[in-house]
């Protein structure tokens, strides 16, 4: 275990990477610590993401376990389906020197469906109270579905709004500049990565402007 002042310490850095998988099983595996050299090496720290049970118990473990890392734990909608109830209990098991600093990603997905709408909710709703338990920012995934689909952002708003003293960031956004708008009215970050490259359509560039100039 990393030692408290050690975990906490940002002296040094250069950036902070707000969302990376580093930690996870699933896509790093004899690679991650070279990886992680590297990336520390270059003054960068990171934020290791878990996306369901499994891999947010290995972002604490990771975290815990190396310089200039952390952890945001929680259930992507698509995984809701099968529950989220390890999170609370790394929350409950959180220590003084815990390297858990938020809650993430979590949200609602109705591009695939792959955990059915009630349960998206649901697992959002209990989620966000544990966020405002333990006083931690939220990493936040809100893609929406087709046209006769429901409004994921219809659901997604009014669920938001319960939760009074939320803080956090839309992770890879990529909707309207109203939902935009909708987010900084609330104090949101937004983030940007790559999938705002997949297409050179006028809408996605006017956004990917709009959002940066917004912030400069």
């Amino acid at each position: 275990m990393i030692e408290a002042d050690k975990k906490s310490a940002t002296e040094g850095l250069r950036l902070i990477d707000s969302h990376c998988h580093l930690h996870d099983t699933e896509f790093f595996t004899d690679n991650r610590e070279q990886f992680y050299k590297e990336t520390v090496e270059a003054n960068i720290g990171m934020i290791c993401v878990g996306t369901d049970q499994r891999s947010s118990r290995q972002a604490v473990e990771f975290a815990a376990n190396h310089e200039f890392t952390w952890a945001a734990i929680g259930v992507h909608p698509h995984d809701t389906k099968d529950g989220w109830e390890d999170v609370k209990t790394l929350l409950e098991n959180k220590t003084e020197n815990s390297p858990i600093v938020a809650i993430g990603e979590i949200g609602l997905d109705y591009y695939y469906n792959n955990s059915p709408r009630e349960t998206q909710i649901e697992g959002l709703e209990a989620q966000l109270q544990m966020a405002i338990d333990y006083n931690l920012p939220v990493s936040f995934h809100v893609r929406d579905g087709a046209k006769d689909q429901p409004s994921v952002w219809g659901d997604f708003w009014p669920i938001f709004d319960n939760f009074p003293g939320l803080r956090g960031v839309l992770h890879s956004f990529t909707d309207t500049r109203d939902n935009l708008e909708k987010g900084f009215s609330r104090n949101l970050y937004v983030g940007l990565n790559g999938i705002s490259t997949f297409t050179k359509g006028q809408l996605i560039q006017i956004k990917l402007q709009y959002i940066l100039i917004h912030d400069s």
